[in-house]
């Protein structure tokens, strides 16, 4: 499939929007009663900082909503302004928090279900509004919604935009796009979409295995088996490495999207030689700022002197998940949280671990004097990082009291 030709003719369809309707003015009052925070805004003034009692908050100096994420949820507000009685969809959640997602379910938005890990697009009708979320959606979703003549409203990132542009041209040389993600994101599977070949890679470790398999061969059925699930269709590791382009997630870590890339570029120079460098290997610069200013935020904030850091975020969010991955390195206690609702009266909190577990601490705030970090993902509202800072405040009072 021409992906870029399906892209421009859905693009100039009257029934595509990407600009949103023109009532910002309208929505503005609303996004601004329900995800921002007055107090959020007193500690930015301040340094970053605010002291109550024996509670010192540090915040990091970049954290929570990107632009992205913004022009996201506004476009969704928008579109139901604008199609007032009409029904609308999104084919996933509008971005990874649970509160705007709950926000946007109580504005008669409905998801599309996900029946046996396929999205039941059967619901949707002829002239249904459809919202892509801000990670965007496959090439085969947006042609479906397409040919079921719905209305559709594209709230893709323009940074998850760029990198689909890189793959195209990854494509046009034939070269293999080698993306960094997880091949069960949704950003991922719409990236992978617009390859014509790709393999997915976790992290450095996979991406070894895979550069050792370029430069020495390997057992072609073992790498498959390992990479069954995150490789185009028909993939031969054998060929279709012999033209690398890298591409990424834009919510992983943006250092080892860095080292990474570095990786590939060596392993191909070695292969190949410094001549035929460009013949086999492309990079171009995908990290998107936000991830990476969120990043670069909490390797500061690690820095100082903390009792403990809470990390705020949809447990689904890959961005936010990196961000607590930084706390852990530094063998720092960190916490992290999708709402207030996980801190419990009697000082015991309920969080994600990095594998994926919730477990419940007890005891989690010390006494006496503390300094506590905050930081949140690029889907996280100010409200309910402040909504934690306050549990936070009340909780200390009562402990200390």
């Amino acid at each position: 499939m021409d992906t870029k030709a399906f892209k421009r003719s859905l693009q100039h369809s009257e029934n595509y929007h990407r600009k949103g309707f023109g009532r910002e003015a309208e929505v503005a009052t609303l996004l601004q009663s329900e995800y921002q925070s007055n107090l959020v805004q007193q500690i930015r003034d301040n340094n970053y900082t605010l002291q109550r009692g024996n509670v010192t908050i540090r915040l990091a100096e970049a954290f929570g909503f990107c632009w992205g994420v913004e022009r996201a949820v506004a476009m969704a507000y928008e579109t139901r302004q604008h199609f007032p009685t009409q029904r609308i969809w999104i084919t996933n959640e509008i971005i990874h928090n649970p509160s705007v997602n709950q926000q946007l379910r109580n504005m008669q938005v409905e998801f599309i279900e996900v029946k046996q890990d396929e999205k039941d697009f059967s619901v949707v009708g002829s002239k249904d509004v459809v919202i892509l979320p801000a990670f965007g959606a496959s090439v085969q979703e947006m042609q479906l919604l397409k040919d079921k003549d719905c209305i559709i409203v594209d709230t893709t990132c323009p940074w998850v935009s760029k990198v689909w542009n890189t793959v195209e041209k990854h494509k046009k040389g034939d070269y293999t796009s080698i993306i960094h993600g997880k091949y069960t994101h949704e950003e991922t599977i719409a990236t992978s979409s617009f390859a014509a070949k790709y393999l997915v890679v976790l992290n450095l470790t996979e991406a070894e295995y895979v550069a050792n398999y370029i430069l020495n061969g390997g057992d072609a059925s073992e790498f498959m088996t390992k990479f069954s699930r995150a490789c185009s269709q028909g993939f031969d590791p054998d060929k279709d490495l012999e033209q690398i382009g890298i591409a990424n997630q834009t919510t992983m870590l943006k250092s080892e999207t860095e080292q990474i890339g570095k990786l590939f570029e060596h392993t191909m120079m070695r292969k190949y030689g410094p001549n035929q460098l460009n013949q086999h290997f492309q990079s171009f610069n995908t990290i998107c700022d936000a991830t990476q200013e969120r990043q670069d935020a909490m390797l500061q904030l690690v820095d100082e002197k903390l009792d403990l850091i809470v990390v705020i975020g949809g447990f689904n969010s890959s961005n936010t998940t990196h961000l607590q991955e930084m706390a852990v390195e530094r063998n720092i206690p960190s916490y992290h949280i999708d709402c207030v609702e996980r801190i419990g009266s009697g000082n015991q909190i309920e969080h994600r671990l990095l594998n994926g577990s919730l477990q419940v601490t007890e005891n989690w705030l010390p006494n006496g004097a503390i300094a506590v970090g905050i930081t949140s993902g690029a889907s996280t509202p100010d409200k309910v990082v402040a909504d934690v800072i306050e549990k936070i405040f009340e909780l200390q009072a009562v402990t200390t009291g």
